[in-house]
Order: C-alpha cells, then structure tokens, then sequence
C-alpha cells in the first residue's frame, strides 16, 4: 500500500522511542471501562434475552433469575481482580491456567480464549446490526449481512489506527447507551414500583404451586437451565485481566477500578432488564429483539406537549444498544491479539503475532481476529442465537480453567493472609462456573456448540503441532550455539579497529549473540578466504508485544542489542580482523536495516551485506508461516536499491535425518 494512502487510512507511524507514547497509547480506567467494559455491560443486549426466553411458561422466576444474575456477576468480577493481583502484568486466563495448572491446560485456555474473542466480535456485530434493523421495516433483513460485513471491516481498519483512538471515537456512544438504558430501567422500576411486592409474592406463590405440581427438583432445573442460557450475560468480564497492559499506570488499581465500573454497570443492567421484561410483559416477537419490545411497551405514549417522544427514545435506545455491540466488539480486538502476542512469546503460535506495526498495534493479530469473525457471521448468516451458544461455551471454558487454577494457587498458599476467604470466593465462582458450562454444552451442542469444541480442539491440536516444531529447532540452534559459541581462537595481535572506507567491508546483518551468528562469520571466511579484513555488525531491537510494557523494557531491550554486538566485534577481533558495530530498534525489521544498510553502505561503498536464514531439509509449505523470511525480505530490499546482499543458508537437520547420521557415526 503506497505510503500516503495508508498514512490517510491507518495514520502515521508512532516513534516507539518516545519517552511520551507509553501514556499516548495506554489507558484510563474510564476508557479502559469503555474499550473493554463494553463488553460486559453490551452482552444485556442478547444474555438477559436468551435466559428469559428459556423460562418459558414460568416467567415469574425472572425475579429470583435477575438477583442470581447479579450475583454471578460480582462473584465473577471479584474473583478476576484477585487474578489481577497475581498477575499484575497482565495474561488473564491464558497466563494463569499455564502457570497455574501447567503449559497443557494454559494452550487450552489460550485457543479458547482466542475463539472466543473470534465470536465476541461475531456476536456483537450481528447482535449489534439486529438492535438497528428492529426500527426498520422487515423488508430491509436482505441488507442484514452486509451491513455487518461493513462494520466488520470498518472496525478492523479502526483498530488497526490504534488503542486510544478507536475507544475515543466511540466513547459518546458509550455514554448514550449509558444514560438511554438506566432512564429505562429506573422509569420501569418507578412506574411499577407498586406492582413490585404483589409481583414477588405471586412469584414465590407461584413456585410453590410449581414445585407442588412438578417437584423442587424440576423446578430447580428449570430454574437453572434458564440461568446457563443466560450465560452470555457474563462474557466480557475477563477482558481487563487479560489486557492490564494496555492500562495506565498504576495499572493494578487503574484495572481494579475498571472492574468495580463493569461490575457495577453489567449487574444494574442486566438485573433491571430481566426484571424489565416481567413487570412491563414483554415477549419475543418475530424480526424484534427483547429489549425493542421492552422499550417500546415503556416510552411507546411518551408525549412531550404535542411531541411525540416516546418513538424518538426508543430509537435512541435500540440506536445505543447497537452502536455499543460495535464497541463491545473493540474488546476482541484489543484482549485476542494480545492472547495471541502471549502464545506466541511461548512458542505456540507464529512468532509473527508478537509483532507490533508501526502504529504499535498487534496488527497481524487484529487481520487474524477480524478475518475469523467475519468468516463466522458468513457461516452463521449473522443467527445471534447460534452465535451466543458458541460464544458461551468457550467464555466459562476459559473461567472454569482461570478460577480452578486460582482454587490450587489458595489449596497451596494455606495460611497465608485472608486464603480462606479467596478460596471460598473461587471456589464458589468455579461451581457456578462449571455448572453453566455443563449445561450449556449439553443443551445446545448439536444446536451449534459442537462447532465450537471442534475448532476449539482443532486449534489445540495446531498449537501443540507448532510447539514440537518449534522446539526441535530450537534444539537444533542450541546444538549450533554450543558447537560454535565456544570455538577456541588462536590469540591475534590487537587489531587496528578503525575501517578504512576504500577497503572492502562484510557488513553481518545478526539478531543477537548466537551461533547462527558465528555460523555465518565462518561462512564468509569459508567462501571468501582473505577476501575480508573488515567486519561491521549491524542488529535491530525489535520492539513486539513482550517488551513493548515501559520504558524500562526499552531501555533492557536497546543494551541487550549493544551487549551483543559487542561479543561480535570482541569475537572477529580475536580472529584478527578489524571490527565495529552499529545498531538500531525499531517495530519493524525489515524498515529498520535496509535504513541502516543504506547508511552503512554510504560510509563504506565497498560493503557487501551477510544474512543468515534457517533452510531446512523438506521445505514444507507452512514453514514460510511459522519463521519468517526476513533475510529474503531484506535482500530483495537491498538488491532493489542496488546493494550487494548474499544470504547464507544455515541447515536444520530433520529428525529423521539426525537420527540416520547418529546412527553411521
């Protein structure tokens, strides 16, 4: 993409060196309850609905199903702010499930969590586009999938600008629904306040009547099927958990108070419409979501003199819901790049998606979670009631799997300062947990829950696929840098370190002190012998999702790339060639070295530029995913620009291969 469209598109690169940008692209506790409270508190558009139509006939039990509504809703936000003291840098439940209940089970939750944020922005889209569609004529349903086609890809490009911009935009929304929902809400209660107590006493006289008739126990059922259909109540609650990063400092209490806002928030909401939906008799109408016929049977007759009002606030309030399912699905963009960054640090993804673009966003991340969720809405015709069940079912995988591992953490720090409480805290939580997801899976399973614990086991599955491979050339390079790194070198006479620009130059183009390195040094002796008296180490930091956390990591980052150059030039000294170094850090590699090579390369016009690239033994398709050609990328940048640039191939055996050469030595 030519660069001033994209500038125009995306806008301009950040300087990642900028003491400043860390409070630039990090955020507030109110935005942060924006960004990814949206979540939570935008789920009472289509939770609080799935679990009053499960009750069917019995709509009396709304009211004990609204108060165990809330309930579950703080029980789940406390026990996830005691996850955020563990963890204070962030990880949510992919990090506490690894190292908590081990790396097996993590990778479990980390693909769940990632299909899940998949069907966050799926499900927010679609439920999003069905609040706006309920105030059009049901002759405009053909343009339904297309208009979440568009959303989708508008948010993608919004995302891709960065963090704090595509919250900004959206916070008068937030607002909006805010105000249009709690109006609703407080004028039901106000309204029906005298009707409250006779509908209380007719719901437990009418229990009493139901469990005579049926039993408690199948009251209890359905009880408690309506409460796990409901589950999509609580998805979103994780969120800021996983993305403390992207909070301000201090970000444990920015991040707690951000929780106590969509705790708040989500149980006020989600309880007040439940009980909403019994007091004004709203039922599900064809083309029409819940909480469309809940508006209109409350601000329907509103008149402001001779104005009509009330259709003008029912509009505002389905426009809000909408626009903040559109929000909500901002939290897939920001918290699954960052499980992705995570898994990725960890070898069980392409490295590719700890990666930050030029505006400091995992953009590989947000192309992935955008292109997913829209092949999803193709799959699902944009169906919120498919899409729900999905989205459930891998939302309390992931809780069940987070609060398991906080109940083992408190199981073995017995005695410890207040443990009972928080045992009993997550433990509690991981009850209710389990029992929503149990129910849900076998509910709905061949209603759509099936796909998701097949692509939630298929990407388990990749996941652990791309470990093995990456582990096995890691262990390759770690027999490299242990044949290599300690070479003895007969001792030379101190050599001039200064390069003369008329001599000819190897410019080594490395990443970091390795053997791969050093296998590289040797390769241009090897092929050039006596050719070159002078050697220039050229490295970039590369700022991805692991350092880019504050200054500090910065700061570590650019002496670990100066410490490691220094090792090279003290090494091609030893050899007795002049040496010296040059370096830079950067978010992206490729950008960073043609620049430095460019300069280099004016300095010295003799120079010619060495880069090493793994080769393996069968090239498979899917390698060029899982390393990146960055040797090949920098060549074809430099031979463009009329530089000289020879990649050395640096063979990794196959095991196989191993094997048979094990064996005949």
């Amino acid at each position: 993409m030519p660069t001033s469209i994209k500038n125009i598109i995306v806008g301009k690169a950040r300087d990642p060196m900028d003491p400043r940008i860390f409070h630039h692209v990090s955020l507030a506790a109110f935005l942060a309850w924006v960004g990814l409270g949206a979540d939570g508190l935008s789920s009472s558009a289509y939770g609080p609905e799935e679990a009053f139509k499960a009750l069917g006939g019995h709509a009396y039990l709304a009211v004990w199903l609204a108060m165990l509504t809330a309930f579950t809703v703080c029980i789940i936000s406390l026990a996830y702010s005691k996850v955020i003291e563990l963890f204070p840098a962030g990880g949510g439940g992919y990090l506490v499930a690894t190292k908590l209940l081990g790396p097996k089970l993590g990778v479990v939750s980390g693909c769940a969590l990632v299909v899940d944020y998949v069907l966050t922005i799926s499900i927010s889209i679609a439920s999003g586009v069905d609040q706006l569609f309920s105030l059009l004529p049901p002759s405009m349903v053909g343009w339904k999938f297309r208009t979440e086609f568009i959303v989708g890809l508008i948010l993608i490009v919004l995302n891709l600008r960065g963090i704090k911009e595509s919250i900004r935009v959206l916070v008068p929304i937030f607002l909006l629904f805010i105000g249009t929902h709690a109006l609703l809400i407080f004028t039901t209660l106000i309204m029906r306040l005298s009707q409250l107590d006779d509908i209380v006493i007719t719901a437990a006289q009418d229990a009493s009547a139901t469990s005579s008739e049926l039993g408690w126990f199948a009251l209890a059922l359905i009880m408690m099927r309506a409460y796990s259909l409901g589950g999509g109540t609580y998805t979103g609650i994780e969120a800021v958990s996983n993305s403390v990063q992207v909070l301000r400092e201090p970000r444990v209490a920015n991040a707690k108070r951000t929780m106590l806002y969509m705790a708040v928030s989500l149980a006020f909401t989600a309880g007040g419409i439940i009980v909403g939906y019994l007091l004004v008799g709203a039922r599900p109408v064809p083309d029409r979501t819940m909480n469309a016929v809940f508006a209109q049977r409350v601000f329907g007759d509103w008149m402001l003199g001779s104005f009509a009002i009330g259709p003008v606030l029912v509009a505002l309030t389905l426009v809000s819901a909408g626009a903040l399912l559109f929000v909500a699905a901002q939290t897939g963009f920001l918290a699954g790049p960052r499980v992705l960054a995570n898994m990725a640090v960890d070898s069980w993804v392409p490295r590719r998606f700890a990666q930050l673009s030029d505006r400091l966003v995992a953009n590989n991340g947000i192309y992935l979670m955008g292109g997913a969720a829209l092949a999803t809405l193709w799959y699902t015709h944009g169906s919120v009631a498919k899409l729900v069940v999905m989205y459930s079912i891998n939302v309390f995988l992931t809780f069940s799997l987070t609060l398991l591992g906080m109940v083992r953490h408190w199981t073995l720090h017995r005695g410890t300062p207040d443990w009972k409480r928080n045992l009993a805290l997550h433990l509690l939580g991981l009850t209710l947990c389990t029992i929503i997801l149990v129910v849900t899976v076998y509910e709905k399973f061949e209603e759509g829950g099936w796909l998701t614990v097949i692509v939630t086991a298929t990407f388990v599955t990749l996941a652990f696929s791309m470990k093995r491979h990456y582990t096995r050339v890691r262990n390759a390079m770690r027999r490299i840098d242990e044949t290599l790194l300690d070479i003895p070198v007969r001792p030379h006479a101190e050599a001039n370190t200064q390069i003369p620009p008329d001599e000819s130059v190897a410019v080594m183009l490395v990443n970091g002190f390795t053997g791969m390195g050093v296998h590289t040094v040797l390769s241009v002796q090897n092929l050039f012998p006596h050719q070159f008296k002078n050697y220039l180490f050229l490295s970039v930091g590369v700022i991805d999702s692991e350092n880019f956390k504050g200054v500090a990591e910065i700061d570590a980052l650019r002496q670990q790339t100066e410490t490691d150059l220094v090792k090279y030039v003290a090494f091609a000294r030893q050899l007795g060639f002049r040496a010296q170094y040059r370096y830079d850090i950067g978010t992206e590699a490729v950008e960073a070295v043609v620049k430095l090579c460019d300069e280099v390369h004016k300095e010295y016009p003799r120079s010619i530029f060495f880069l090493g690239q793994l080769v393996f033994e069968s090239d498979r398709f899917y390698y060029r995913f899982l390393h990146n050609e960055t040797a090949f990328a920098i060549q074809r940048r430099l031979q463009f620009a009329g530089l000289q640039a020879i990649v050395l191939p640096i063979r990794v055996l196959e095991r196989k291969k191993k094997k048979e050469l094990k064996k005949a030595s």
